[in-house]
């Protein structure tokens, strides 16, 4: 019998596989079109803090879509890594300095003001239609929204792929969250929480 765990990596990789495959002229264009989306369906409150992340490899390029919510009034903020299990969030200002966070990926310096979202863009490698999501495996992601919930940090979470990401069935474990928003190039889906 196959572990859940073993499971969750075929399916990362699957899913993972098909987005590299996507056109990346086609990615670029799938990304513009989920930050019209997000002007026209995402509320936000001005001074609101939203995370999101620099895109690494086939990911999508969530900047058109962080750009359009400052727009709206957001401050931004980066996931910083700080060690193998924990990042935080720093805050994301034009013009401040930049720095390598490893895995492809930046963040602002250490020197920027460290601040808890209340709306995170979480990146995903697969997620099934009931909100479930497969990471990429380090656990960096739910350390952190576990660490901001028992701060009492009311959390919107929303996950950003695209839509090939989509697999049958997510095996379920009692660390999984459900995310109630994932936003892909096809729209905004909202899923009902589980009873």
């Amino acid at each position: 019998m196959t572990s859940p765990k073993d499971l969750k990596k075929n399916l990362r990789n699957e899913a993972l596989g098909r987005r590299d495959a996507l056109d990346p002229f086609w990615r670029v264009e799938a990304a513009l079109e989920m930050a019209e989306t997000a002007r026209d369906r995402m509320t936000i409150e001005p001074g609101q803090i939203v995370s999101g992340f620099w895109p690494m490899r086939s990911e999508v390029d969530v900047r058109p879509l962080m750009f359009a919510l400052r727009e709206k009034g957001a401050r931004l903020c980066l996931p910083a890594i700080l060690d193998k299990s924990t990042i935080v969030f720093r805050e994301l200002v034009r013009g401040a300095p930049m720095i390598d966070m490893g895995f492809g990926t930046v963040g602002p310096h250490d020197e920027a003001e460290v601040l808890d979202p209340q709306v995170m863009l979480v990146p995903l490698a697969a997620f099934d239609a009931r909100g479930h999501r497969i990471g990429y495996g380090a656990g960096y992601y739910d350390r952190a929204i576990a660490r901001l919930v028992d701060k009492g940090q009311q959390l919107r979470l929303i996950g950003i792929a695209f839509d090939c990401q989509e697999v049958a069935l997510v095996p379920d474990e009692p660390h999984d969250m459900i995310l109630p928003e994932i936003l892909t190039e096809s729209g905004l889906r909202r899923f009902a929480p589980e009873l």
